[in-house]
């Protein structure tokens, strides 16, 4: 899988799901998307010349001679896509046609005329090959039915955005590129738990160094781009003073994460929270962003691995779940997995390869994340 962070890659669940009008309000006049070069993909399948879709076609697949070809758009007058995104501000446009098990080697070639600088691209089968930056599936308001290229990639989309002919569900503004790649802003809350007593660990776990920092201000450092709040939960508010984040102290202490959550809840400015452990300091933000993206409807968004195990601490919270916490915890129950027997819960299934960011309980996991951090610098 090629790994390209400075790459907005746009789905679609079919036609006229504004993808093309997506890009180009990206693009328009935003300073993030700055020197941005615009991409589209085309997968064709062989069918023996004729349109893949039905119909007569454009001639687009008919007309590919080899695996794979590239072209520049040099006309930002063209009403085809290509020309919207060169007119909306990209610097350069270009068109790959490959044929579908030629992706990773046509996308190489692309790469090598557009560099990997900031891009915006639209494609389904892409996702294959490729991890991006963000990749956000496109939908039209009121469409049920889901193409099968967006069907084969859409449990991989940080966020489907509804497109109901003049505008999204989601505001482009919240879109930006930086140094490290694109970031999805997201209207919610991040709460950070900090208030264990690290009995395995033999010490508090938020302090322990990671490299010149602490643990937690690696946890809060991904998430303060991302969120627009981010909370600490702890009892120990003078020692993570040093984050410039508000402290939430749990109602009452010694109670487990379970009351750490609740109290956190009841200060949130949010409905929408995704919860974390300050032990797990390499975060899976695009797991974060398509929890938060399945929450519609739901009381918590939890995700699962393989063999059904679920992870409470890497999940999303509705605030009006804390009234429900606190009934819990009078009652004498103090596990996080007693919020879901009753409530709306949605789990998500983690594709192959995926997993939950290990969090580092005992001194041996930290001493092992520690020497295969400095491997990689």
């Amino acid at each position: 899988m090629m790994r390209l962070p400075n790459m907005l890659l746009l789905g679609s669940a079919g036609r006229n799901a504004g993808k093309t009008a997506l890009a180009c309000a990206v693009l328009a006049g935003r300073p993030a998307a700055a020197g941005a070069v615009g991409l589209k993909v085309t997968a064709i399948r062989r069918n023996g010349g004729a349109c893949p879709r039905g119909g007569r076609g454009c001639g687009a697949c008919a007309s590919l001679k080899g695996d794979y070809c590239i072209t520049e758009e040099d006309n930002p007058r063209s009403p085809k896509d290509t020309g919207r995104l060169l007119a909306a501000g990209a610097e350069k446009v270009f068109w790959l046609r490959v044929r579908t098990g030629r992706l990773a080697e046509g996308m190489a070639a692309l790469l090598a005329v557009a560099g990997r600088g900031p891009c915006v691209c639209e494609s389904n089968s892409l996702r294959t090959v490729v991890e991006p930056g963000l990749f956000l599936m496109l939908r039209a308001k009121g469409a049920r039915a889901w193409k099968a290229t967006a069907r084969a990639v859409r449990e991989f989309a940080d966020r489907t955005v509804v497109f109901d002919g003049g505008g999204f569900d989601l505001d482009p503004a919240d879109l930006s590129c930086d140094g490290r790649g694109w970031v999805l802003r997201e209207h919610a809350t991040a709460i950070v738990l900090a208030g264990g007593r690290g009995t395995r660990m033999g010490r508090d776990k938020s302090m322990l160094p990671v490299g010149a920092r602490p643990m937690i201000e690696h946890v809060c450092a991904q998430l303060r781009d991302v969120f627009d709040e981010v909370l600490v939960s702890t009892n120990t508010p003078e020692e993570h003073a040093f984050l410039g984040l508000r402290t939430v102290p749990d109602r009452a202490p010694g109670r487990g994460p379970l009351m750490g959550i609740a109290s956190a809840l009841e200060a949130s400015a949010h409905e929408l929270n995704f919860v974390v452990a300050c032990d797990a300091p390499d975060l899976n933000i695009a797991l974060a962003h398509r929890l938060l993206d399945r929450a519609a409807g739901r009381d918590a968004v939890v995700p699962r691995g393989p063999g059904g195990a679920v992870e409470p601490l890497f999940a999303v919270y509705r605030k009006s779940l804390a009234p429900r916490a606190h009934r819990l915890l009078g009652a004498g129950e103090g596990r996080v997995r007693a919020l879901f027997a009753k409530g709306r819960t949605r789990y998500v299934d983690l594709p192959p390869g995926e997993a939950v960011p290990a969090n580092l309980n005992t001194r041996e996991e930290y001493a092992a994340h520690v020497a295969a951090r400095a491997d990689k610098l």
